[in-house]
């Protein structure tokens, strides 16, 4: 039932917009804003600083959030909150989220985690434990993880890398850019798949994204019944939105999280940035079914002709909701809402920075059309 209603989707938001074309009705069609909150950088919780939010999943059974922060240990230890975000009316208020809870990362020791050991950026919740995946250090040779920690922190096991991920000879010449790595993380409804991707093509598969192009990045899947990784597809990410007039190298344009439908549809949280330009966030409806299992090919340049890719069909840009928009990196499913639909809730990293917010906004899938999760 779930597959055939996300196909359902995906046949009705295609319609949507080869009807409506240019035109803003096809994202109000489909996707409704509820409102957004905002929580103040130096906002501090049990003696830490709550920032720094990358991603975020819900808990349907406690009816809460988990947050991971992207500090690497340095600020304070590294650690997810716990949120509650309050969607009774059908719409988010400013003062619709409250942090309830902070939750330090252990090691396989019991201790938290030394200075710049990783870089925590995705977090999905699955049963009763989260697994939260790091992007590492290309350069200081700290390696990527996802891992899985129970609800009070402690180190369950981890998830192996394949290898073309990794740089195995010390050349740099192959495996995950640094801070372009594994961002996004999403468990299937059913709990049998994980999914995480590149922000940016692995270094042998192509150049980073640029105002020209996109770039190739990679979908992996793995089999929660092995925990082994059982599938990889390509996934074409839009060119960079605009170029930085003051610093090129502040231009950034990636995958930075998924939110899983079912095993073969997801749907993709891009995010631009270009200093003195700001951000440019984009939801899209990705469809797997057509695409090739790449998960033999080391090198996506070398056959990248051959390769089909994953489907992938605009949902929202957020800029067409006329505020402003922060450094949106997570997105969730979130609670069931009055009215009916299903909430979306996306959270921004605010950096550590006085002049960015911890961003939350709260978004509707219009019943109208289809419950992608089929609830």
């Amino acid at each position: 039932m779930q597959i055939l209603l996300s196909i359902l989707l995906v046949i009705l938001t295609s319609t949507f917009f080869l009807i409506f074309s240019n035109s803003t009705v096809a994202i109000s069609t489909v996707i409704d804003f509820m409102g957004q909150a905002n929580l103040a950088t130096e906002l501090l919780y049990n003696n830490t600083e709550v920032g720094g939010l990358s991603g975020i999943t819900y808990n349907p059974e406690q009816q809460v959030y988990y947050a991971i922060s992207d500090d690497p240990s340095n600020i304070n230890k590294a650690r997810f909150y716990t949120l509650k975000i309050d969607l009774s009316s059908g719409s988010l208020s400013e003062t619709g989220v409250s942090v309830i809870g902070v939750t330090p990362l252990l090691t396989e020791t019991g201790e938290t985690f030394t200075k710049d050991s990783l870089d925590p950026e995705g977090i999905a919740f699955y049963r009763n434990s989260v697994f939260i995946a790091s992007e590492g250090n290309f350069y200081q040779n700290i390696p990527a993880f996802i891992k899985e920690f129970s609800l009070e922190g402690k180190l369950l096991h981890s998830l192996p890398i394949p290898e073309k991920f990794m740089d195995k000879n010390g050349n740099k010449n192959q495996g995950l850019r640094s801070n372009l790595s594994l961002e996004s993380l999403t468990i299937t409804p059913d709990q049998n798949y994980l999914f995480t991707a590149t922000e940016n093509a692995l270094i042998q598969d192509g150049d980073k994204a640029s105002l020209d192009r996109g770039t190739p990045s990679r979908i992996l899947r793995y089999n929660l019944q092995t925990d082994q990784p059982d599938r990889e597809f390509l996934y074409l990410t839009d060119p960079l939105a605009n170029s930085s007039f003051i610093a090129e190298q502040y231009n950034r344009q990636g995958l930075v999280d998924l939110l899983a439908i079912d095993q073969q549809h997801l749907i993709s949280l891009e995010r631009s940035f270009s200093l003195g330009l700001g951000y440019t966030i984009k939801l899209f409806l990705v469809n797997l079914e057509p695409a090739d299992n790449i998960q033999n090919v080391t090198s996506i340049k070398q056959v990248n002709s051959e390769i089909i890719p994953a489907e992938k069909t605009l949902l929202l840009n957020l800029n067409s909701l006329n505020i402003l928009i922060d450094n949106i990196e997570g997105l969730t499913w979130g609670s069931p809402l009055p009215e009916g639909g299903r909430s979306l809730i996306l959270i921004s990293d605010n950096n550590f920075m006085s002049l960015q917010t911890t961003q939350i906004i709260a978004l509707r899938i219009n019943p109208n059309v289809v419950s992608p999760t089929g609830l």
